[in-house]
């Protein structure tokens, strides 16, 4: 190569130099800068992946506090078989309006969702007839303990003499789906005592 160019006029090694720099920019413009961003880019990805490995890492260091409480929860509240459910909710209500002495005007049809993945909700509607102070009671011993029910809805309007409440109620109870061996036994247990 060097031969060549040594042989070559003045103005001819002036062309090739001339062609080859013309060469390189072309070369350079076509291949290189078009990726001189890339690396902005690479970094920027870069820094999306390590955020993405730390909040991943951070909810795998989770997995044992959430393991512990579905396992908590799993064991709260008392276990009922699935064709014993609807009775039992209704024996429930019926049972803590009778000691409260709240009556019970009218109900509806039970309805059942099983939408989640721990539990079976059932609502009840009732329609009672109560004193102030033994609707609040009738609540507060429908929430308290081991059953699960809370009040969804609640609607208030005084009876016509105006003497007693007139309540339409959404009650709510929650059972558990697909209770574990242990809750269960454990909870025959508990009742057997």
């Amino acid at each position: 190569m060097k031969k060549y160019f040594a042989q070559l006029r003045p103005l001819e090694r002036r062309l090739v130099v001339g062609v080859g720099v013309v060469l390189l920019i072309v070369l350079n413009g076509v291949f290189i800068w078009p990726h001189f961003n890339d690396w902005t880019t690479l970094q920027a990805r870069r820094e999306k992946a390590q955020k993405e490995l730390t909040r991943d890492q951070a909810m795998v260091a989770q997995i044992p506090a959430l393991k512990a409480d579905v396992k908590k929860f799993e064991s709260e509240g008392e276990f009922v078989a699935l064709e014993d459910q609807s009775i039992n909710f209704m024996r429930t209500i019926q049972t803590q309006s009778a000691q409260c002495g709240v009556q019970i005007q009218n109900t509806s049809r039970q309805i059942t969702h099983t939408n989640d993945v721990l539990f079976i909700e059932q609502m009840q509607n009732i329609n009672v007839l109560a004193t102030e102070e033994q609707l609040v009671d009738f609540l507060y011993k429908l929430g308290s303990g081991a059953s699960m029910i809370r009040v969804r809805d609640l609607e208030l309007q005084p009876d016509q003499p105006r003497q007693k409440l007139s309540a339409n109620i959404r009650l709510v109870a929650s059972y558990q789906k697909n209770p574990t061996p242990a809750t269960a036994a454990k909870t025959a247990t508990a009742k057997a005592k």
